[in-house]
């Protein structure tokens, strides 16, 4: 083989490995290209780029806890954008057994999970007043979305309401209206989210957004 023809061979191979081209479907286009996620990729350099752009898109559960009914949200966080991907509650009834309610709220929570797939959970912190009564149904609620987390190795971040009012209006004593204000704005909601626990919930998971939970997220991941 002559010295030109082993050089052309060289060039040639240093560019394949530079760079992976895809033929693409003559109809669509002529050029050697792969759509990959919504995007052209032309390179292995591109394809990563891609990729860690997806990197950067996160999924937060935010869970509103009560035994009769518990709130739940779920939000992608994407470029700073929130997006609302589903909400509602998770019902029990209070003639039940509490085990029964409990594991109704456990396979409910699971069911969320499967249907999601949630980078993590934020749950409201127990609140302490003169209703122990109240205080230890919901204890009980965060309980079990708590051992849904912890089973899957989902990280789970936990809030005050005082902290889910600022993080979502920017005053931590923002009334009820004004939260449910903000929801439809940074979620881009025609209307907003009922009942009131749904609405809760996701406010739940804008603050994690909010208190830099998807850098520490992806701190995680590494």
């Amino acid at each position: 083989m002559s010295v030109g023809r082993k050089r052309a061979l060289s060039e040639a191979k240093e560019v394949t490995n530079r760079a992976e081209c895809f033929v693409s479907d003559k109809a669509s286009d002529d050029r050697n290209e792969r759509a990959y996620g919504g995007y052209v990729i032309e390179s292995r350099e591109e394809a990563g780029a891609v990729r860690n752009e997806r990197g950067k898109r996160m999924i937060v559960l935010g869970i509103d806890p009560g035994t009769a009914i518990m709130g739940y949200g779920v939000v992608e966080y994407r470029n700073s954008k929130h997006k609302s991907l589903a909400y509602g509650v998770l019902r029990t009834d209070k003639d039940d057994k509490p085990e029964e309610r409990l594991k109704q709220l456990f396979t409910g929570v699971n069911r969320i999970l499967d249907a999601y797939s949630p980078d993590v959970m934020a749950v409201e912190e127990l609140f302490f007043n003169r209703n122990t009564t109240n205080a230890i149904s919901v204890g009980q609620a965060r309980g079990v979305a708590l051992l849904a987390a912890g089973l899957r190795g989902i990280a789970v971040g936990e809030y005050t309401p005082l902290q889910v009012k600022q993080a979502v209006v920017g005053y931590g004593r923002a009334e009820k209206h004004q939260v449910q204000f903000m929801i439809r704005k940074i979620l881009g909601l025609t209307e907003t989210p009922k009942p009131d626990d749904a609405a809760d919930a996701l406010a739940i998971a804008i603050c994690y957004c909010q208190f830099g939970g998807q850098k520490s997220w992806q701190s995680a991941r590494r």
